[in-house]
């Protein structure tokens, strides 16, 4: 909640001062007022973008500051991943993937779950980590879990181009199906901000938060098909498993990118709607707990 700061003069009073008293002077009165702002505060998060950026940019420098491998960090950690699940998944659990080639099916859901996953746990810390601006200076409070979500953006960017080559190498270069990427993405990034910003609230009162968090997306990580084809879940399973919002957003990024089964419409229109609940409610108990945050942070 922003302020706004208005001035309003005394009125001098109506009793003369005494001989020899110097006039009273009369000092103007700052008032400040809460200026209210819709549920999502959309105006001013674009009046403070630059800071959005430079949150974004100051998270990446000090996140590949004094390493070896800089940015090259994106990559290699799916690429490990990727080797990980070949290993266990194709070659001892025999998991087929049809005509995509494994490698290329396990990197390609690695993407946007690292996406999703790095944002997270960039947002859970992005209010306790800020204390020195959450209680010296005003501005939009969301915009430290969404900046996570954007400096993790950076970290798919270059593991996407990787993907890409990947992709040309195994004979499944990228089509017109890339069409579908921005909706694959954006709806993984909501997700994000959502989930981000309901834990970055809650890790503010409860630091146990921050302990527990990377134990559940690992278990979230395995009831979504980064893995293993979408066709390995039980059919009864069905519509539980498409209320997971990553399970569409990463079947929809993989045939978009690779190619494979396009993603059902149930499992999108149901993953899409189980997003804007996420956000809605991330957004709400951000709202709030945000008065209380530079009491109790």
């Amino acid at each position: 909640m922003s302020t706004r700061t208005t001035e309003t003069e005394l009125v001098a009073p109506a009793v003369p001062p005494q001989k020899g008293e110097a006039p009273l002077a009369i000092a103007p009165v700052l008032t400040i007022t809460p200026r209210r702002h819709g549920f999502f505060p959309v105006k001013e998060l674009w009046e403070f973008r630059e800071l959005l950026y430079f949150l974004a940019w100051r998270d990446i420098k000090i996140r590949y500051k004094q390493t070896v491998f800089g940015a090259a960090w994106a990559v290699i950690q799916p690429l490990v991943t990727m080797v990980i699940f070949t290993a266990i998944f194709h070659r001892f659990a025999r998991i087929s993937t049809g005509e995509i080639p494994y490698p290329v099916f396990a990197y390609a859901g690695l993407l946007p779950w690292n996406l999703f996953a790095g944002s997270l746990q960039r947002s859970i810390l992005s209010l306790v980590g800020s204390t020195h601006l959450i209680t010296r200076v005003y501005f939009p409070r969301q915009i430290l879990p969404i900046a996570a979500t954007f400096s993790a953006a950076v970290d798919f960017a270059v593991a996407f181009a990787v993907l890409i080559v990947m992709g040309v190498w195994y004979g499944v270069p990228p089509t017109w199906r890339l069409l579908a990427l921005p909706a694959a993405v954006t709806m993984v990034m909501l997700t994000a901000m959502g989930v981000g910003m309901w834990l970055a609230a809650l890790n503010v009162k409860y630091r146990d938060v921050g302990h527990t968090v990377p134990f559940l997306i690992q278990v979230w990580m395995f009831a979504s098909p980064v893995a293993y084809p979408l066709g390995l879940v039980p059919a009864r399973l069905h519509g539980l498993y498409a209320a997971n919002p990553m399970a569409g957003a990463i079947e929809l990024f993989r045939w978009a990118v690779v190619g494979g089964p396009a993603p059902p419409v149930s499992l999108l229109a149901i993953g899409f709607g189980a997003t804007l609940v996420l956000l809605a409610w991330g957004l709400f108990y951000f709202r709030q707990m945000e008065r209380g945050f530079a009491d109790i942070i």
